[in-house]
């Protein structure tokens, strides 16, 4: 009752005493310029209320609901994301309560740093915004306080992108109060999703809240379970190299003879350079766990270019013995020379057996190496699909994740 007297004094004649948010991780403390009709004694008890409420041998119990708005601007590349929350924590400080038949308020609105609250840092953030620069603290008869933090960040998040573009992450969100130690202080979380808008590419399915335990800093975290819709990237990724491995089997079937066959094949292969080319800056890479479907288009551009080399030397074969064989022709025997005079043709040279005979042996293993090509373009796709099913990669855990946060540095 002591401890609010002066925090009542400043409210009820109307002093305005406001201290700036921090625009980075957390809370900026400033010193307080008190009224100079206020003497010393009233100035110690003031600064005995911003100190942590004292609850015996247990911790000071914050309850924390958080309020999860809107999740934008994922971008696996950078492996960071943007988040609005809103933070509503609540705690007993039996220090101000009073009784409402000397004083029939029953709660009172104070500035945030004339009294004790939590400073929070987000240890992922890369910045954070808080929306209101002046928060109030209510506080109730019984001392209940309440305080109200709204706030946009952009913070860090190890994405699971093995599966891309249908890919599932966990990005955490992690709270701590590094001006207190365990033994003061300890949160109980809860966590609400009040996202209403699923037009986007990530979409959160999941929102958990945890106290990590066996940490020397009290903290809580916030873990949203991420889902890529993965729409635009089967679009603009895969329907393209689809079709160009389709567009690669088809030429296939052109004659090994044909002038345009080999221009058909230098062209895809070459339209599949450049696909490639914006496609690898359009994926993410990763020191463990990268994309399969890197190893997918990889995979495509080696059948291109083994399709594209086998037609470039088979077609320079076909050519080399058609010169040799219009170089050097073979004299014809002196039996046919004799019969010039039967026009009749013998039963067993039919037109057939004549085309059948002319089938050189590049065109024959042209034939063959296509009848192969198919076989492994297909059993490649269906071994990529069972990869895909089947396959799993977790990452290793990051080098401050091995011990809690605020250990002593290693000499």
């Amino acid at each position: 009752m002591m401890a609010l007297w002066p925090l009542l004094h400043l409210t009820f004649l109307g002093f305005s005493i406001t201290w700036p948010l921090v625009h980075g991780q957390g809370f900026q403390e400033t010193a307080a310029v008190w009224p100079s009709l206020f003497n010393v004694s009233l100035s110690q008890k003031t600064q005995e209320s911003i100190q942590i409420p004292n609850n015996g041998s247990a911790p000071l119990l914050v309850d924390v609901q958080v309020f999860v708005s809107n999740v934008f601007n994922v971008d696996i590349l950078r492996y960071t994301m943007s988040s609005m929350l809103l933070l509503k924590l609540s705690w007993l400080d039996t220090r101000l309560a009073w009784n409402t038949s000397a004083h029939p308020r029953h709660a009172v609105t104070l500035p945030w740093d004339s009294l004790w609250t939590p400073r929070l840092t987000i240890l992922e953030a890369l910045w954070v915004d808080w929306r209101d620069h002046s928060p109030q603290v209510r506080v109730d008869q019984d001392g209940h306080v309440k305080l109200n933090l709204a706030l946009t960040t952009e913070t860090n998040c190890n994405f699971e992108l093995l599966h891309f573009p249908r890919d599932h992450s966990n990005c955490s969100l992690s709270f701590y109060a590094l001006s207190n130690t365990v033994m003061e202080l300890e949160f109980q979380t809860h966590a609400v999703n009040e996202i209403v808008s699923v037009k986007r590419e990530y979409v959160v399915y999941d929102l958990k809240t945890q106290v990590p335990p066996q940490q020397l800093v009290p903290c809580f975290q916030v873990k949203m379970s991420l889902k890529n819709t993965a729409l635009k990237s089967i679009i603009a990724l895969l329907v393209p190299a689809e079709a160009l491995l389709l567009a690669d089997v088809c030429g296939g079937l052109l004659p090994l003879r044909a002038i345009e066959r080999i221009g058909y094949k230098v062209t895809l292969l070459l339209g599949y350079l450049v696909f490639h080319s914006s496609l690898v800056q359009a994926l993410p890479s990763s020191s463990s766990c990268n994309p399969l479907l890197i190893y997918y288009f990889t995979i495509l551009l080696l059948l291109l270019f083994l399709s594209t080399m086998e037609t470039v030397l088979l077609a320079g074969l076909l050519a080399r013995s058609s010169l040799g064989a219009k170089s050097s022709p073979s004299p014809a025997p002196r039996g046919e020379q004799q019969e010039h005079g039967n026009p009749g043709p013998h039963p067993e040279e039919s037109p057939r057996g004549v085309k059948g005979s002319q089938r050189s042996w590049p065109e024959t293993a042209d034939r063959i190496f296509f009848l192969v090509y198919v076989v492994g373009v297909l059993c490649s796709q269906f071994i990529f699909a069972g990869i895909w099913m089947w396959a799993a990669c977790k990452s290793g855990p990051a080098p401050g994740e091995a011990a809690p946060h605020g250990r002593r540095p290693r000499p």
